[in-house]
């Protein structure tokens, strides 16, 4: 991998002296360490539930920690930039993975949601500092006409997370209890930080920008174009998805059977994600994001369907579930992508601000979830069908710039 270093605020261009961009197999690294991340932030989905159960809360209360997960990532995100700007990347990238095992470490030994909660907080903070410095890093390393399919191999360690994961995580929470589950997670992640740093080369950090000025980019209208479709895409899919065994069980999948959707949505999320990438830096960004919309709203209205016929119909469910995943992670290549072209100057600021966003929008989508739960899992799907319709006309309404066609 290509030594090189991508200063806070500046162009990811390299510079006279820095080594040529080279392919993909430079990313890889990378993606291992948002597969660790993307476990971490996923897995409690699987095992909602009996978590709640032990902790003696609803489930729409233990849902609560996804939201304070999403909500810490979002606002330190851009924080963690400005405070780690001067420190190697590599340092950042294998200290994030580090507070990560200690921070699952802690909620496997929670007692009560308090200490849950905090130690989500804690989660957050590893996360935030990881994934955004990771998605730069690897714009940088590729040439240009490669970018967003790097992107989305970076991106892709989350995706296969929800692959193989996110349902590892509900088959050891069934066969060894969710304590066990995430005792393993943290280990995922000590792994991680240890083939990173045998791996991966120093890479020098950046000049430290203020965070006034890093957030001035959110003044510019290209950049606030794209930011609230990252909100309305990942609340929408989140909306059901953070309780996904209770609403899976509303449309006829028992508890065993739902470790099977995980797969499927997880196979779907690896394929749509890369796919977008590709269909991105061929067809652009908008083209993506529409065909993503227009599956995931009618994707979830389907479900809703099923859930309010109380129709059994599994092996639909089964293709419903692939679909949804595929929908739900074609969004982060193309967004990001649009991003860059419109701010090249401020890549790893609006990378950063685009994870706050994501994360935002799975909080937001949990706790809109969680609040319609008691109404029925139809109302749940039926409301991530309206965010996605909403997503859809918001990018129809302002996808102008010329930087949305590749």
């Amino acid at each position: 991998m290509s030594n090189v270093s991508i200063p806070a605020g500046r162009s990811t261009a390299p510079g006279p002296d820095a080594p040529p961009r080279g392919g993909l197999s430079s990313t890889l690294v990378l993606a291992l360490g948002t597969f660790a991340v993307g476990t971490d932030a996923f897995v409690l989905a699987g095992f909602l539930p009996s978590m709640a159960d032990d902790l003696r809360v609803s489930e729409a209360t233990a849902g609560q920690s996804i939201t304070v997960f999403a909500a810490a990532y979002a606002i330190l995100s851009p924080v963690l930039a400005t405070a780690l700007a001067r420190v190697p990347r590599r340092t950042v990238l294998i200290v994030a993975l580090l507070v990560l095992a200690v921070a699952n470490l802690g909620s496997a030994l929670a007692p009560d949601m308090t200490v849950m909660i905090v130690s989500r907080v804690l989660a957050a903070a590893g996360a935030a500092a990881y994934t955004p410095n990771a998605g730069a890093v690897s714009a940088a390393l590729v040439r240009p006409e490669l970018r967003a399919r790097a992107l989305a191999v970076v991106i892709g360690g989350l995706t296969v997370a929800t692959a193989l994961g996110v349902p590892l995580g509900n088959a050891a929470s069934d066969r060894l209890g969710w304590r066990t589950a995430l005792a393993l997670v943290a280990a995922v992640c000590l792994l991680t930080a240890v083939v990173l740093r045998l791996t991966m080369p120093w890479l020098p950090g950046g000049v430290r920008v203020p965070l006034r000025t890093r957030l001035s980019v959110l003044r510019r209208p290209a950049v606030l174009a794209v930011l609230p479709l990252s909100v309305l895409g990942m609340g929408a899919c989140y909306t059901a998805y953070a309780y996904t065994v209770p609403v899976l069980e509303a449309v006829g999948v028992p508890g065993s059977g739902v470790v099977w959707m995980l797969f499927l949505y997880g196979l779907g999320a690896v394929i749509g994600n890369l796919a977008a990438g590709y269909a991105t830096d061929r067809w652009g960004s908008t083209r993506v994001l529409t065909t993503g919309y227009v599956t995931m709203a009618a994707t979830l209205g389907v479900l809703a369907w099923l859930a309010a016929a109380d129709a059994d119909i599994e092996p639909l469910v089964g293709l419903l579930a692939l679909l949804w995943g595929a929908s739900s992670w074609c969004q982060t290549p193309p967004q990001q992508h649009r991003l860059i072209g419109v701010a090249p100057q401020e890549a790893p600021l609006v990378v950063s601000l685009n994870s706050s966003s994501i994360y935002l929008g799975i909080g937001l989508g949990t706790a809109l979830g969680g609040a319609a739960l008691g109404a029925g899992a139809a109302t749940v799907y039926g409301l991530g069908a309206v965010i996605a319709a909403v997503a859809l006309v918001f990018l129809l309404a302002t996808s102008r710039s010329p930087a949305d066609d590749g």
